[in-house]
């Protein structure tokens, strides 16, 4: 009979994401991950798989508690053009509450990405789309209700704003101010015809 796991996969997973986020996923060495975690290499072995295998844990553990947290949220409660301008309020207010200056641990990784890691760059680039695809759907959404003009493409608008996106999470690691991230983002709206973004932000979910 297999003896029961000693840990809180929780908190280890939370300790993983920190360790990633805060340097980087080639910046981060297993001692790092052992000391943080409070593991032997060995259990860190048996219960998540090799480095590259935890990354992945940690980087789901992530994104549920965040961008499909968020998603889910905005996009069942709001109207499809309004969804999309609350998703980018919750971002910048999200940066600007940020003192670490980690940025996004998503768009971190995809920086981090190098061409011969072929398996890590297609995992970040499925995750990626996924947000394309929530930006297609509300645009798509948008323009049948009459919100947007008829002549924008949601599939490009997409691809536009998850520039924007990563754009302003860069830029928010090195600059955290509030005009220049809101600057960033409000041409686009205005081109699409979507909500500009309130003078100020209040939320301060992650």
């Amino acid at each position: 009979m297999a003896r029961p796991r000693e840990f809180s996969e929780e908190r280890v997973l939370k300790a993983a994401t920190d360790a990633f986020w805060a340097r980087g996923y080639e910046r981060t060495s297993m001692r790092d991950l052992v000391m943080l975690t409070g593991l032997t290499q060995p259990s860190l072995y048996n219960a998540f798989g090799d480095k590259r295998a935890l990354f992945r844990r940690a980087l789901e553990h992530y994104l549920d508690g965040t961008l499909r947290e968020r998603i889910a949220r905005i996009e069942s409660e709001l109207a499809p053009a309004a969804a999309i301008t609350a998703f980018f309020n919750e971002v910048i207010e999200r940066s600007l509450s940020d003192p670490q200056q980690r940025g996004c641990l998503l768009v971190n990784s995809t920086l981090e990405a190098t061409p011969e890691n072929v398996e890590f760059r297609r995992a970040l680039s499925g995750e990626l789309a996924q947000l394309k695809a929530f930006f297609e759907r509300c645009l798509t959404a948008a323009q049948k209700d009459g919100e947007i003009p008829a002549s924008v493409s949601p599939h490009d608008a997409a691809s536009h704003l998850l520039a924007v996106l990563i754009g302003i999470r860069v830029l928010a690691r090195v600059d955290r101010q509030r005009g220049l991230l809101a600057g960033a983002v409000a041409p686009a709206f205005a081109a699409l015809g979507l909500p500009a973004l309130p003078a100020q932000v209040s939320c301060t979910r992650s």
